[in-house]
């Protein structure tokens, strides 16, 4: 959001930025209200207080050898992931002057890709691995904002804080790990171009991208691909939780934690070792003999009350990257009953117990007389 006033010709955009910069420079906080969004406010303010001033020269640090490389090296699993992301973004950017930029979490640069015309200082200066373009050190940016915000953003030319990079228009969207850590972010930049916010999509869209890789990359012993009723099972806006052999949660990405939210610790800083049992409202064993049958979805209910879809996979299934989507369900055929994999279930436990329903209820995580009275309804 670069404004809050809709429907503004570009000329009227520049005056109303000129105008709240002006205000910026007078301390007078009230008339910059309507002007700019409140988010990029309080980044000026942060700024005037870190005892910047708008006319100061922006110097675009590298960070020492020693510093680079140990970032190079602790930012190595987020360049893998992002990779392949990155490389299409650059395709996506080619004839529109903007490139992308991905830095750490503080906000360091750790790759690039795309239409970067290193003959333009301005474009080689913050494309540099190893600049720092943190709020601190060059200002309002997309970079700093999405950082601090932790959300998407977009930002075009004096809404940054620093004259020097008021020549810029970024998009900019956090990046968050597999256990719901800010990780980085990813920004998309031009140098005196047009404003595209529609970039703010395709940034949050490609954020998306890496997160789901960054939680593939987890060791798990299944995937489960989760999603609402209704929508098809196989693409980026899935949610992914993977589960250790024991049932535990040891990665999630955003969509999941946002579909399930007791992934989450009650701090909401980062997902927590929950186990699936205190996800769904199945014992989790079942996911794991869905796991073992044909890749269809099953309905799995949450202990809200609501019901998901899901895909389980086995890990050999899973370690694809995600251009490689697992089957999707297809249209005509519903999700598997769960009524059928515990069925199945049942019965293998209690056949491998040999008749020992006490013994079979223990392995299920179920009392006797759960298993008694499920016996009971498979009879004809």
């Amino acid at each position: 959001m670069a404004s809050i006033i809709p429907q503004q010709t570009a000329p009227q955009r520049l005056d109303l930025i000129l105008q709240a910069r002006r205000a910026l420079l007078l301390q007078e906080q009230q008339a910059t209200e309507g002007l700019i969004a409140p988010w990029i406010h309080r980044s000026w303010q942060r700024c005037l207080g870190l005892g910047h001033r708008p006319g100061d020269p922006v110097g675009f640090d590298l960070l020492p050898a020693a510093a680079a490389r140990r970032t190079r090296e602790s930012n190595r699993v987020l360049t893998q992931a992002a990779q392949p992301v990155l490389h299409k973004l650059g395709r996506a950017l080619a004839r529109t002057r903007y490139f992308a930029i991905l830095t750490n979490t503080q906000g360091v640069v750790v790759d690039v890709n795309g239409p970067i015309d290193r003959s333009d200082r301005r474009a080689d200066l913050i494309t540099r691995i190893g600049v720092d373009l943190s709020e601190r050190s060059v200002g309002t940016t997309a970079i700093g904002a999405a950082l601090g915000e932790l959300a998407p953003v977009w930002l075009h030319r004096g809404e940054h804080f620093f004259d020097d990079t008021s020549v810029y228009s970024c998009a900019g969207a956090p990046l968050f790990g597999a256990q719901g850590e800010c990780v980085g972010m990813l920004d998309l930049t031009g140098i005196d171009v047009p404003e595209r916010p529609e970039l703010k999509h395709l940034v949050a869209q490609s954020a998306c991208a890496i997160e789901n890789l960054l939680a593939l990359q987890m060791p798990h012993a299944i995937l489960l691909r989760v999603n609402w009723p209704g929508h098809p099972l196989g693409d980026d806006s899935d949610g992914l939780i993977g589960l250790d052999a024991d049932g535990v949660v040891v990665s999630s990405n955003s969509a999941a934690r946002a579909m399930v939210p007791q992934i989450v610790g009650p701090s909401a800083r980062g997902a927590r070792r929950c186990h699936s049992s205190e996800l769904f409202a199945i014992p989790f064993e079942l996911l794991f003999d869905a796991s073992r049958s044909a890749a269809q979805a099953i309905d799995v209910p949450l202990w809200s009350g609501l019901h998901i879809q899901a895909l389980s996979l086995p890990v050999g299934a899973s370690a694809g990257a995600m251009p490689q989507h697992p089957p999707m369900t297809a249209p005509s055929a519903g999700p598997r009953r769960l009524k059928d994999i515990e069925t199945a279930l049942i019965r293998k436990a209690v056949d491998e117990a040999r008749g020992n329903v006490a013994l079979a209820a223990q392995r299920l995580g179920v009392s006797r007389a759960t298993v008694y009275r499920k016996l009971a309804l498979l009879r004809p």
